[in-house]
């Protein structure tokens, strides 16, 4: 599938890291580094803007390397694309450790994955089938 993409950032375009990658890495498009302090959330601009077919999104997802070794996160994860939205991509990370992170030019602060959706038509009822699960949520299967 071909996206148009405009890139005003200073590093290449995000592509895949191998054969079977899901998402590309998205990288921070600023004049000077962030320190973003612990429990702090910054909106950081990747200088890419992008048209997606109709029927497409594209997911904003936490970098595992970064939450793992930093506690550094996308907020609003996922994170939505409509496939209508042309305004450059942000992307909302918070971190969450007791120190404070760096963030600088090039660094690669998400990933983005594009996907499929498909949007309802509401049928509104007074009932709806029994099930094996019924009303069960928020760890009813645990211990």
């Amino acid at each position: 599938m071909n996206v148009k993409i405009i890139n005003k950032s200073k590093h290449t375009l995000p592509e895949y890291a191998t054969p079977l990658s899901a998402g590309m890495d998205l990288r921070a498009n600023i004049d000077r580094p962030i320190i973003l302090n612990p429990l702090e959330r910054v909106l950081v601009p990747t200088g890419l803007f992008i048209q997606l077919p109709e029927g497409y999104e594209a997911q904003i997802r936490p970098r595992s390397g970064l939450a793992f070794k930093y506690g550094l996160t996308v907020l609003n994860t996922p994170g939505t694309i409509d496939a209508d939205y042309r305004g450059e991509i942000k992307v909302i990370l918070i971190n969450l450790s007791n120190e404070p992170f760096i963030i600088n030019d090039g660094e690669r602060v998400c990933q983005m994955v594009i996907a499929p959706y498909t949007q309802v038509s509401w049928q509104q009822t007074d009932s709806l089938e029994d099930s094996q699960r019924g009303e069960g949520g928020f760890g009813h299967t645990g211990k």
